[in-house]
């Protein structure tokens, strides 16, 4: 009967080895099979002294598949010091909340606790602005070459000389689908502003520049008055503006009718500020 015991304590010590040398280490389950890990941001538009929510998606990629990351703590940080930290949840989002103490459009950083399972950051703008100060919404469309990519000639000199004493400036990104996809867009129209010069502002993203109506009524409202321009390449952006009554600018000068009765046009952005 001893014998039998002493087998039976040797087999189960035996299997709980095994199972120990088999089971991936505590904390790293997450990072077991990931190859990256993307972190985005959406921009935030705040007056002075009010709470700002700063919205984040952590996607990772398993097998060739982008999935949420749930569980995960981020931190918003600003000059090496923590405003506000969050957990994601089952979508892998995660609300940051924090009262800004500046005033202007500030760069800010998101990113992984150190110590989590994976590692990633993000850039993220939060414009905490006055609304008496007069806001130039521009179609990130008219900033670029359609083809290339490239920047519109002297987009960025000019929209800086407007933003430095005058505007605060929105950009405007077209992008279809779910959350995801348009939490990426922001932060890759983000990092092309900056990489090209442009001045730093407010991207919000818009399922088309159709869609952009129901958000530009919805800022008004929300006592964001001082939108009273747009400045755009497409047909469908001026008319937004145009059906409310507000100014729009088309610019490059499109073809002949490709622009709405009202809008005015613009040969190139060294000419924009003249139709403003």
């Amino acid at each position: 009967m001893a014998a039998r015991r002493a087998w039976s304590a040797a087999v189960v010590s035996s299997v709980a080895m095994l199972w120990c040398l088999a089971a991936p280490p505590s904390g790293v389950s997450l990072a077991a099979d990931v190859s990256s890990a993307t972190l985005s941001a959406h921009d935030v538009l705040v007056s002075p002294n009010l709470p700002a929510v700063v919205e984040a998606g952590l996607t990772v990629e398993r097998r060739g598949k982008q999935l949420p990351a749930p569980g995960t703590s981020l931190e918003l940080v600003q000059d090496m010091r923590v405003l506000a930290t969050a957990v994601t949840d089952e979508r892998g989002m995660a609300a940051l909340r924090f009262v800004p103490t500046r005033r202007g459009s500030q760069q800010l950083i998101v990113r992984t606790l150190s110590g989590s399972a994976v590692t990633a950051t993000a850039a993220v703008t939060v414009a905490v602005w006055e609304r008496r100060t007069p806001i130039l919404t521009v179609e990130a469309a008219a900033l670029r070459d359609p083809v290339s990519g490239e920047p519109s000639p002297d987009a960025a000199e000019e929209l800086r000389r407007m933003t430095q004493f005058y505007y605060n400036v929105v950009y405007v990104v077209a992008e279809a689908g779910d959350s995801g996809r348009r939490l990426a867009a922001g932060s890759r129209m983000r990092q092309w502003l900056a990489d090209h010069g442009f001045p730093v502002g407010y991207v919000l993203v818009s399922a088309s520049p159709e869609a952009f109506g129901p958000k530009l009524d919805e800022l008004r409202s929300a006592g964001w008055t001082t939108i009273k321009v747009g400045v755009g390449r497409t047909k469908e952006f001026a008319e937004v503006f145009v059906q409310r009554r507000l100014e729009a600018v088309v610019v490059p000068e499109p073809a002949k009718g490709e622009a709405p009765r009202k809008a005015k046009v613009a040969k190139n952005w060294k000419d924009v500020r003249r139709q403003l």
